[in-house]
């Protein structure tokens, strides 16, 4: 176990801060020449070697090659993100820029996806949202004939937004497509999928609604097709996935390629996400502390997004290199997550 940070040196916590701060400019080990002519230390290089040589074997850093100077160990990442980043703070620009996103005309979908993207390229990182399924509000339903047995139902919302599921239609003829459409459309504007679901349900059941036994089959099959595959699974959105290929990455395929199916297995990122649901802070995941990266060198700063009452309506964050630029990345996801929950609370 690495020491408290209250526990350092005066000498090696300025040595420590050099060499973490110089790893995460420049992803690149740290020599104790670099360290004295750069630092203002006023210590030799052989002074600076033992400071290294202490901090080694204190777990905070190590050599990754002979002679080929100091980095921080994950283990020191961490000692310093928790005990000695200062958080810089977003600049006006870089707010604008998520801002502007997340309040951007059109379906929420889209300005989610937008300020991923925002949140990508400030970052240097893959942009990431995690929101619970919304249910649109209904503007419009209707059945387009593909074949004998099968039609596409299409779904317009109130925001403009447009769902397109395959459908089993055995017996139902291009006439009770259009009355099955028809009938939603009229009844269930206006209301959410639950809502319409509910309502047209209980008039079947109650015998008021006026379709025949075809449109009516539809009706139902459509309706609880919509409400099954909706099943309150989560949206996860990734931006910027080609922004975690740098320079180190280029000379370790097989871990960018890991990286890369990792990403596409978004049920895993969302637990992952999910977990830090949990507080009002930005939980920050560095290297093997979250086994879903664990053999790929990446941290993931993730922030729970939360309306004014106080529920958690979903998470934002970026997965990046282990040397993240944390004191920087931070307060920025910190500021997307307080954007955001103006658009989704």
């Amino acid at each position: 176990m690495a020491q408290p940070i209250h526990e350092l040196t005066d000498r090696a916590r300025d040595v420590f801060r050099i060499v973490v701060d110089s790893y995460l400019a420049t992803g690149a080990p740290v020599g104790s020449r670099t360290i004295a002519q750069l630092s203002g230390l006023n210590l030799s290089p052989a002074s600076i070697r033992g400071v290294m040589q202490d901090l080694e074997e204190a777990g905070l850093l190590a050599a990754p090659h002979v002679s080929a100077g100091r980095m921080p160990t994950e283990t020191g990442l961490r000692l310093f993100v928790d005990g000695m980043m200062h958080a810089m703070e977003p600049s006006a620009q870089e707010r604008a820029t998520i801002a502007a996103q997340a309040d951007s005309a059109g379906p929420v979908e889209e300005a989610l996806a937008g300020t991923a993207a925002a949140l990508s390229g400030l970052s240097a990182s893959a942009g990431v949202v995690l929101v619970p399924k919304r249910e649109p509000v209904l503007r419009q339903v209707s059945f387009v004939p593909l074949s004998g047995t099968r039609a596409l139902a299409v779904l317009v919302g109130a925001d403009g937004s447009v769902e397109n599921r395959v459908l089993e239609t055995p017996g139902a003829s291009p006439a009770a497509l259009v009355e099955a459409g028809n009938y939603l459309t009229a009844r269930l504007s206006g209301l959410t999928l639950s809502e319409a679901r509910s309502r047209i349900l209980r008039e079947i059941g109650q015998e008021r609604a006026e379709l025949d036994a075809a449109a009516r089959a539809l009706v139902e099959r459509g309706l609880v097709m919509w409400s099954e595959d909706g099943d309150h699974r989560p949206v996860l959105i990734v931006r910027g996935q080609a922004r975690l290929i740098d320079d180190a990455a280029s000379h370790d395929l097989d871990r960018v390629r890991q990286l890369l199916d990792e990403l596409e297995g978004k049920e895993e990122i969302a637990r992952l996400l999910e977990s830090a649901q949990d507080g009002d802070a930005a939980r920050i995941f560095i290297g093997s502390e979250n086994k879903l990266f664990a053999l790929t060198g990446s941290s993931v700063i993730a922030k729970p997004v939360r309306a004014l009452d106080g529920r958690v309506v979903g998470v934002v964050g970026v997965i990046g290199p282990v040397r993240l630029n944390y004191a920087r990345v931070v307060p920025m996801v910190d500021f997307t997550a307080a954007t955001l929950a103006r658009l989704l609370g």
